[in-house]
């Protein structure tokens, strides 16, 4: 510790430089549920947070909650209102991190956000399963998407998350409408080239897929992952009912 101080003093000394940014609440700390959250001050934050958009966005139903938790992820209450469910989705959800499902992401920032505490299910990024783009090179199409292929015959009853690629979650469509039965498609993926209308696509699939999805052009690898955590925080509480 103290090779650290002298290496950085003229930064200050460690405990002048690692004090909370913010001040700490007991209360808080105890009500906090978010796995993310490791520290006093991470609860605290976390919190503070949580409870302010409680009482904007509502705290009534289960979809409340995944409003609240984009919302904070996004610092965007507005995103609150372009939040679609479909087909009972947190739900579904909920069962399936309780069988320790697989869940299936797009990029690795979907991956490293997704609590790594409260569960026991594997979080594979797919742009891993096609490693040498062979079949993304071989099709033309994207690597997130290529991946998706890659995965196919894993990802019956899994949880899917895509949070950038609208592609992805089109070609997620396309094996919907041939027998690809996933628990839950959590579908984000932002831009302005067919994000909207790749997760209109996820909305109005014929089969009646579990999904919980975004209206327009917004959305992003926070919404993803806020989603999913707080869905495994959901079926930690079922667990100790």
């Amino acid at each position: 510790m103290a090779q650290l101080q002298d290496k950085n003093k003229e930064y200050g000394t460690l405990d002048e430089l690692a004090s909370f940014s913010i001040e700490i609440d007991p209360e808080f700390i105890k009500s906090c549920s978010d796995f993310g959250a490791s520290t006093d001050e991470a609860k605290t934050i976390y919190m503070k947070s949580r409870t302010y958009i409680q009482g904007v966005v509502g705290n009534n139903t289960p979809e409340d909650r995944i409003r609240q938790r984009c919302a904070v992820a996004t610092g965007d209450i507005s995103v609150a209102e372009i939040m679609e469910f479909r087909h009972n989705p947190i739900d579904a959800g909920v069962d399936a991190v309780l069988k320790d499902a697989p869940i299936f992401v797009d990029i690795s920032m979907v991956k490293a956000g997704i609590t790594k505490m409260g569960h026991n299910c594997e979080v594979i990024c797919v742009l891993d399963e096609d490693k040498d783009a062979e079949i993304a090179k071989q099709y033309g199409i994207t690597r997130t998407a290529a991946g998706f292929l890659a995965c196919r015959d894993r990802l019956n009853g899994a949880i899917i998350a895509i949070g950038n690629a609208p592609s992805a979650a089109i070609i997620v469509c396309r094996m919907v409408e041939k027998g690809l039965r996933p628990a839950l498609i959590v579908g984000t993926p932002v831009g302005f080239v067919n994000a909207a209308e790749s997760k209109e696509m996820v909305r109005d699939l014929e089969i009646p897929v579990p999904s919980i999805t975004c209206v327009g052009t917004r959305g992003g690898t926070p919404m993803a992952v806020a989603c999913v955590n707080e869905i495994v925080a959901i079926a930690n509480e079922k667990k100790k009912q």
